[in-house]
Formats: structure tokens, sequence, C-alpha cells
């Protein structure tokens, strides 16, 4: 007997733990309340619910962590979100900072039949319009760049890869930048003592702040 379908909000948790555990590590309770846009409390309780569902391990005071079964949920739910925002770009021509918030929509109603047809007739794509890997049929990810902007040398060329995909406003800045995937980019400058840096792209300079270019993939 397979196992009953998770809930939208099961999966929101799933992801946003996933997400967290990728990038800081771990996930504790505080950080994916905020997340998720609840109450500690209520976050807590949702944590107790996918322990017993055996998706979660969560240790009071030390956070949570994904058990096998439910990170291979939370890849799925992640596979299904990439995929519709690249069909959402490539077919439906949707800018950058639309795709994000539309997918969120769409994917936990997302078939698995329906994910096979928009992989295929995409092309079997390995990143999304962001530069996010997107998890293949067998839910493994391609590996990710970890070079970022704020790393080139004064004068160095190289292409952008990965943007943050979840703050529409930002997204809208970068594309007017032309700091967007597929875009080439040099570091002209770099100001001393934490400054920010200049770049050229499309021939116009920008002065950005750093912590935004320690955000931006390249190579």
């Amino acid at each position: 007997m397979s196992p009953a379908p998770l809930s939208q909000t099961a999966e929101d948790y799933l992801k946003e733990i996933y997400k967290l555990q990728s990038q800081e590590g771990k996930a504790t309770t505080s950080a994916l309340a905020e997340r998720v846009g609840v109450a500690p409390p209520s976050a807590t309780a949702m944590l107790k619910k996918l322990a017993a569902l055996g998706l979660v391990e969560h240790e009071r005071y030390r956070g949570v962590r994904l058990t096998t079964a439910g990170e291979k949920a939370a890849i799925e739910v992640i596979r299904h979100h990439r995929l519709l925002e690249q069909y959402l770009a490539e077919t439906l021509g949707l800018p950058i900072d639309q795709v994000h918030a539309e997918a969120d929509r769409l994917e936990h109603a997302l078939s698995e039949e329906l994910e096979a047809r928009i992989d295929a007739s995409l092309g079997f794509p390995t990143h999304d319009p962001h530069g996010d890997p997107i998890p293949d049929a067998n839910l493994e990810l391609p590996s990710l760049e970890r070079r970022v902007l704020v790393d080139l040398r004064e004068g160095e060329h190289a292409t952008v890869r990965r943007v943050p995909d979840q703050d529409t406003e930002l997204l809208r800045y970068l594309a007017g930048l032309d700091l967007v995937p597929g875009e080439s980019v040099e570091l002209v400058r770099r100001a001393p003592f934490g400054g920010p840096v200049t770049v050229l792209t499309r021939g116009s300079e920008h002065a950005i702040a750093r912590e935004l270019a320690e955000q931006i993939g390249v190579n």
C-alpha cells in the first residue's frame, strides 16, 4: 500500500528544510519558521507531524534534519518547481522575476506524467532560469557552480550562472543590469574595506553591494 500524499504545507516544509541544510548546514526551527512565514510554535507542531511520518529527525534546541525518505520527497518537490520555472520561462516567456511565484503555485499539482512530458519537451534541462540545478528523473542533482562574482580578479570576464531566486524586486533589479544567467560580466574594480564592486555588462558599468556580488554565481 503506497503512502498517502503529503499536504502542500508538508511539502513546503520539506523543501525549505532541504534548502536550509544545503545553504547553512542545518535547519533550526526559528529559521524554518521564518522561511515558511509562521510562528516558531506552529513550525514545531508541523515538525512533530513530519517526524511521526519518518520524514525528519527533530531534536529540541538542535533543529531538524531530513531522513532519507524526507530528502527524497523534498528533492521531488524541488524538481517540480525548477522544471516549472524553466517551462514558464522558455516556453511561455515569463520574465525571470515572475517564474518563482508561479511555480510555487503549480508545483504541488504537477503529476509525474506531466513532469516527464515537460522534462522531455525542454530537452531534459539541467538548470532553471535562475541557474539552480534541476534534479534529474532519478532525483540526482548536477554539481553546482561554487565561484561567485566577488571572487573575480579586476579585469576578469565571466558568465553569470546563478542569481537568488526568491526576491522579485531584486531579480527585476538584476535583470535591469543584465546580471542574469547567460550574460557576460567583467569585474572592473573592487572598493577596499568591504566596499561595493563595479561590474561591466553590455558596455555599462554598475556599482553593486559586495553582499549581492557574493550571491551571484559565475564561471
